[in-house]
């Protein structure tokens, strides 16, 4: 018979044991090679653009727009608002599942280094390389996926109506919309929850497992109208790229001119979300979740005689 220490155990680990587990994980992901960080981040990137594709697809004509008639009025089309953000939510957790189960480096998630770094495991200089590194993979992994996307024509679906497209223009518009304070302040929230799901995780014992982490957190986040700023790497860049260079028949199939869309620029993109909410994910990620639980279930006081 085998004895007590050399049986293997299927119950979830606690969050004493997750927190150890967290802090392994950050020094192993902040000891990386540079190149394979930097591939690994490009695949995160796409995966969650993947994510962004799918809850785009499922929300497309769905959501309350305005009536061209009268501007002050508006109406919606299909199921309610709230269930429709619902099933983008639950698309849209396609992405995580990707990274987590996959196996690939997002920042967002990588915001939990900050608990090997509070450890003293990991240097303030090994932080910021993984961070930097896999930043700019994941920007070259999402907006590549979005350039994509836009040549494939999907934007022009179903039967060249341009439902889809249309979804993209106004998500991507609203987002350049929001004040630099407001998406800082999305952007906490989004990743405390993002965070949570990747902590949920260290518990698991099996993919099925994850899976279960994640779609609740990360449902909630999108349902909610949080925002994460990889997918927004994906979500305002193929916008982008459909109001600059989509065709003219497009425009006229959905009513609109590019011009409709004033909010969507490359330089709102930069300035009034991608910094903001930048800002606002590491706060709700490293501090708000990372630091909080290495606080409570790693952090050793000093005795004082």
């Amino acid at each position: 018979m085998m004895n007590e220490q050399n049986q293997i155990s299927f119950d979830a680990l606690l969050p004493g044991a997750m927190a150890s587990k967290a802090e392994d994980l950050g020094v192993k992901k902040a000891a990386l090679p540079a190149l394979n960080m930097f591939i690994l981040a490009i695949l995160a990137g796409a995966f969650i653009a993947m994510g962004a594709i799918f809850a785009t697809t499922v929300s497309a004509g769905s959501i309350a727009v305005v009536n061209p008639a009268d501007s002050s009025t508006a109406y919606t089309t299909g199921l309610p608002y709230g269930v429709i953000r619902l099933i983008m939510g639950l698309a849209f957790a396609l992405g995580l599942i990707l990274v987590i189960v996959g196996g690939s480096e997002l920042f967002t998630g990588n915001n939990l280094i900050a608990m090997a770094f509070a450890s003293r495991k990991v240097t303030l200089g090994g932080l910021l390389r993984n961070w930097i590194i896999v930043y700019l993979g994941n920007f070259a992994g999402s907006i590549a996926t979005a350039y994509i996307i836009y040549l494939s024509k999907q934007y022009t679906f179903p039967g060249g109506k341009g439902a889809i497209g249309l979804n993209v223009l106004n998500i991507a518009d609203t987002k350049c919309g929001f004040t630099f304070i407001q998406a800082v302040a999305l952007g906490i929230l989004c990743n405390a929850l993002v965070c949570l799901a990747v902590w949920l995780c260290y518990s698991a014992r099996s993919t099925t497992d994850k899976i279960l982490a994640i779609i609740p957190p990360i449902s909630a986040f999108v349902a909610a109208g949080f925002e994460h700023s990889i997918a927004n790497m994906y979500f305002i860049p193929v916008g982008l790229f459909v109001k600059y260079s989509g065709d003219t028949k497009f425009f006229e199939a959905i009513g609109k001119t590019a011009e409709a869309f004033k909010n969507l620029t490359w330089s709102n993109f930069f300035v009034k979300n991608l910094l903001p909410v930048t800002i606002g994910n590491i706060i709700g990620g490293a501090i708000m979740v990372g630091l909080v639980y290495w606080f409570i279930y790693l952090h050793k006081p000093t005795n004082k005689a």
